[in-house]
C-alpha cells in the first residue's frame, strides 16, 4: 500500500515534535515493544528493549566491527550495541533533537571514542563504498522517500559479506483501508509493504536474505497493553513537559491506534552483500 510523497525535512519535523516526549516514555528508544502475552509484566522501557535485541542479534556482530545505525534515534541503541558487542558505532538521523540526545546519551555512558551522531540524510550518504560491516535499520526505512533508493544506499556503504537487519510494520490485511491510511499518514509512511514485498525490496537492491521473522501479534498486536503501560508514567512525563505538551504528544498519535490489531504486522529481516 503507498501513500503521499514525503521527504527528509518532514521527517526531520516529525521526529524533532514526537522524540522528546518519546524518548521519555521508551528510555531513548524510539521503536515497538514486544510482550509475549497479557500477562507478561515487563515494564514498557524493557519491552521495547527486547526490540532492540532480537534485531540486533540477527546481525552476529564482532568486536571491533563498524556498524551504521541508520535513523538512530536518541542514541540508547547505538550505546547498547557498543557496550553489548564492543563494535564501534556511527548513527544518522535527519532528527537535531536526536543528535543532541544522542551525543548527551553517548558521552553519560562513557563511549564517546566508540559511538558519534550525524546528521545524515540515508537517501544520499556521505560515506564511501564498503565502510561498514554491518548496518542496523529500527524502523527507519519506512519513512524512505524511495524504499530502493535507499536499500541501494546502505548496500553501497556495506562491504562485502556485511550484514544488514532491520524492522518494520507491514500490511496483514487490506480491509477497512481507510484505518491503514491514517496510520500510514500520521507514521509518514509513504508505502506500507507486505512481509514478502520487504523481502523484495531487499533482494532488488541486492541483498541475499537470510532470515526473516513476522511477530505482529506480540508488538502491534499489543497496542492496548502500551496504553495502559504508558498511562503508569503519565503523571511524570506531565509534570516535566507540562499538561498542553503532553496532549498534543497524544493527540499527534491517534492515528497509530486506528487499525485494528490484525491489521498491522511488525517484521524483522536480515540479509547480507555478497562477496565479490
Amino acid at each position: 500500500m503507498s501513500s503521499e510523497t514525503i521527504d527528509s525535512a518532514d521527517i526531520g519535523i516529525h521526529y524533532d515534535q514526537r522524540s522528546p516526549i518519546g524518548d521519555e516514555f521508551r528510555n531513548g528508544q524510539l521503536h515497538m515493544w514486544y510482550w509475549y502475552d497479557n500477562d507478561d509484566d515487563t515494564p514498557l522501557k524493557d519491552a521495547v528493549h527486547r526490540v532492540s535485541r532480537k534485531v540486533t542479534e540477527t546481525l552476529g556482530l564482532r568486536p571491533g566491527e563498524h556498524v551504521l545505525d541508520a535513523g538512530c534515534g536518541p542514541g540508547e541503541t547505538a550505546v547498547f550495541l557498543a557496550k553489548e558487542y564492543g563494535v564501534r558505532v556511527t548513527g544518522v538521523t535527519v532528527s537535531s533533537f536526536e543528535i543532541d540526545k544522542a551525543n548527551e546519551r553517548a558521552a553519560a555512558n562513557g563511549v564517546t571514542d566508540r559511538v558519534t551522531f550525524e546528521y545524515g540524510d540515508y537517501t544520499g550518504l556521505t560515506y564511501p563504498d564498503d565502510s561498514f560491516d554491518a548496518v542496523l535499520a529500527l524502523e527507519s526505512l519506512q519513512n524512505a522517500p524511495d524504499l530502493q533508493l535507499v536499500l541501494g544506499e546502505l548496500f553501497r556503504v556495506l562491504r562485502p559479506g556485511g550484514r544488514i537487519s532491520f524492522s518494520d510494520f507491514s500490511l496483514e490485511s487490506a480491509a477497512e483501508p481507510a484505518r491503514v491510511r491514517r496510520f500510514m499518514s500520521t507514521l509518514k509512511l509513504r508505502e506500507l509493504p507486505t512481509l514478502q514485498e520487504w523481502i523484495e525490496h531487499a533482494r532488488r537492491a541486492g541483498f541475499e536474505v537470510e532470515e526473516y521473522t513476522q511477530c505482529g501479534p506480540r508488538v502491534f498486536g499489543k497496542k492496548s497493553k502500551y496504553i495502559r503501560a504508558a498511562m503508569d508514567h503519565r503523571d511524570e512525563i506531565a509534570a516535566k513537559f507540562g499538561e498542553e505538551a503532553l496532549a498534543e504528544f497524544s493527540r499527534r498519535h491517534l492515528g497509530f491506534f486506528a487499525p485494528r490489531k490484525d491489521q498491522i504486522g511488525y517484521v524483522i529481516v536480515s540479509a547480507r552483500k555478497p562477496v565479490r
